[in-house]
Formats: C-alpha cells, structure tokens, sequence
C-alpha cells in the first residue's frame, strides 16, 4: 500500500467516534468499516451475541396452539379443545433447524429514518398422541423493523422505535412429511392457518426487544454518523 493511501485509512480510522470504544461487544469497530451497511451488520453481530436463535428455538409453541385452541377454526380447533390434558400433554411442537439470514439484512434509509428487513425460516416438529409419525413443517418469514431519530425540546436528538413485526404477507409454511392421510392432510391444512396467527406474535416477542437493546447502546452521534454514511453510500450508487 503506497504512503498516501496509508494516510488516508489512518485518517478515517480516527474520524470514527469515540464511541466506538463504549459498546459492549467486540467487533463494531470492524462492523464500521465492513463494505455492507454497517447497521445491518452490528444488527446481526447483536442477534447472534444475544442467542437469538436459540430463544425462538425454545419457544413454547405448542403450550400457544393449546391456548388459541378455542379459537381455532375446524378440525384444528375440535382437535385440540377435545384431547384430554394426558393427550396434550404427550403432544409436542418443537422448533428445530432454525436460521436467521444474517448476512442478509436489508436496510432502507431516508434522511433519519430506517428500517431492517430481517428474513427466519425454521422447521416445526409436530407430534400427536394418535399418530405415531412426526410430522414436519417448514415456515419461513420476513421480519421488518423501523426507527428513526427525533428531536425533543432542547434540540438534542434521541432514538425512537417503530413498528417491529412479521409482515403478514411473507409468512409460508409448507408440509415436509410425506405419505400422509387425507384425514391427516385436512388436519395439517388447518394447522398451517394456525401457526400463521400464533408464531408471528412468539417471533416478534423475541426478537423485536433485542433489536431494541442493540441500537439503544449505540451513541446517537455515532447512529446518525453511520445513517448519513449508509445514505451517502446509496447516493452514489445512483
């Protein structure tokens, strides 16, 4: 690297705020100077640090399915309202092979505002006491989040968290298990409607505070800093 590049790395290393140095994890120093957006990526360093996975993972699903069972249209409904408390007992709905895209967040700026577009997908192991087969289904959807920063009566701008949720129309689930009976298939047709009201809630119950407590330890100065350079960056790609 010739001297006047050198030069110029050393400089815009010390431009970057002080503040830095406060947080509390390593790697935002890194995050800063990454070539993608350096929010999506103490966003994602954030989740993993704060075992995001795995608290979606340990969700208690079935003991929500069991709740909303009342509720619950057709045969999923008569089902889980008529089983005795033995049989929904021994019935279970684990999470399992659960993945967050986090080298793909998306994030979307204007001006002090932004949001992030994170994509899950996991898989669903269904047991009932009356079929010996678990039976697995796969959901994927897109969680979307936005802030932005605002200014309060002295001037001095401070974070504001948005709207935080499953966006209705990115929610999927598919059947993995094959060679199921057409009584079964009715059931599981019923079911997938179910766990498109429920699991939304139980994701953005987990998720949607971490993503909070990330950004709330960020400085202000340095989150507008990083705004403005993600922007900037955008301008000239145009």
């Amino acid at each position: 690297m010739c001297p006047i590049w050198r030069l110029l790395v050393l400089l815009s290393l010390l431009s970057v705020p002080s503040a830095l140095h406060k947080q509390p994890w390593r790697g935002l120093a890194k995050a800063h100077m990454d070539s993608k957006p350096a929010l999506a990526r103490i966003i994602a360093q954030g989740l993993m640090k704060h075992n995001a996975e795995g608290r979606i993972q340990n969700l208690r699903l079935m003991d929500s399915l069991n709740a909303s069972g009342q509720t619950a249209p057709g045969m999923v409904g008569w089902l889980i309202s008529g089983m005795s408390l033995q049989h929904q007992q021994e019935s279970s709905a684990n999470i399992t092979n659960i993945q967050l895209d986090y080298g793909g967040i998306r994030m979307s700026f204007h001006k002090e505002w932004f949001s992030a577009n994170i994509l899950l997908e996991f898989d669903i192991d269904l047991r009932l006491p009356f079929n010996i087969k678990i039976i697995k289904t796969h959901a994927c959807m897109n969680l979307a989040v936005e802030f932005w920063l605002e200014k309060d009566e002295f001037g001095r701008r401070h974070l504001v968290i948005g709207n935080c949720s499953v966006e209705p129309s990115s929610i999927y689930t598919t059947v993995l298990t094959e060679d199921i009976s057409p009584k079964m298939k009715h059931f599981l047709r019923n079911f997938r409607g179910n766990l498109a009201k429920v699991i939304p809630h139980l994701v953005e119950s987990q998720v949607c505070p971490l993503i909070g407590e990330i950004l709330r330890q960020l400085d202000v100065k340095l989150l507008k800093s990083l705004m403005e350079q993600a922007s900037a960056h955008k301008r000239n790609q145009l």
